[in-house]
């Protein structure tokens, strides 16, 4: 996924309301960008904090700019947007470039489905199980190498493996991907420490037969896209060095 207008380099003021964000320009102008992401992006709005804006002349938009990018200075880039994922996976699914999610004719995007819920993507494909894939943004890094979910308690995401968990039980293939959106971490745990319902749900979506998927990213100022799958820490692949915390 190319960013359709060109980023432009700033420095963060501060980040409030969770969707504003005061930003410095290089030229000196302070403006103010939406910031698409309501978590806590711990780590990642921290004042002077280099960052990359998207500009836009939308009428439409009260805000004129976006916050795409935190830069971390040292050639590694976290994307903010938590929009971006399903954008960049709708067109790795559409193009069958997703280990272990090809083969399917059909890519439905918001399908509605549990309780008042709607699906990220429902997979479709003749002689085929049904396949429904939760997709969730990875921006938390607090130990070097290790990408975690979530960033602060998440009731919306625990309801979201309980539904999957009953998508398997009927009999339909059920995927939480997790992707990561940061290029400086090779293995992904949960945040056990930071909402122990949400990892103690996931474990038992997992023993109903759900599948847990992650996914790495390239990320730079230009566009987005879909990378390599990421090892669970302490798995087969894991060369994060450490345990999981919590």
């Amino acid at each position: 996924m190319r960013f359709p207008s060109p980023l432009v380099h700033a420095r963060l003021i501060r980040r409030y309301k969770r969707f504003l964000a005061d930003c410095r320009l290089e030229d000196g102008r302070e403006v103010t960008a939406h910031c698409a992401n309501p978590g806590s992006m711990m780590g990642l709005a921290e004042p002077g904090m280099k960052i990359w804006l998207e500009p836009n002349d939308d009428p439409r938009k009260k805000l004129k700019w976006g916050w795409r990018l935190v830069d971390h200075e040292n050639g590694h880039f976290t994307g903010v947007d938590t929009s971006v994922p399903n954008r960049a996976l709708r067109a790795a699914l559409e193009a069958g470039q997703v280990p272990g999610l090809t083969g399917y004719d059909r890519v439905r995007p918001e399908v509605k489905y549990g309780a008042a819920s709607r699906i990220d993507f429902l997979l479709q494909g003749d002689g085929r199980a049904d396949a429904y894939v939760e997709v969730k943004s990875v921006t938390l890094s607090r130990a070097p190498g290790r990408a975690e979910f979530p960033d602060s308690v998440t009731a919306r995401g625990t309801k979201h493996l309980a539904e999957l968990s009953e998508m398997a039980a009927q009999g339909h293939r059920a995927v939480m991907l997790f992707l990561v959106q940061r290029t400086d971490t090779a293995c992904f745990a949960p945040a056990a420490d930071i909402d122990p319902t949400y990892a103690a749900a996931l474990t038992r979506a997992e023993a109903a037969g759900v599948e847990v998927m992650v996914m790495g990213t390239r990320i730079t100022p230009e566009a987005i896209t879909l990378g390599a799958p990421v090892p669970r820490c302490g798995g087969d692949g894991c060369i994060c060095g450490g345990g999981m915390l919590g």
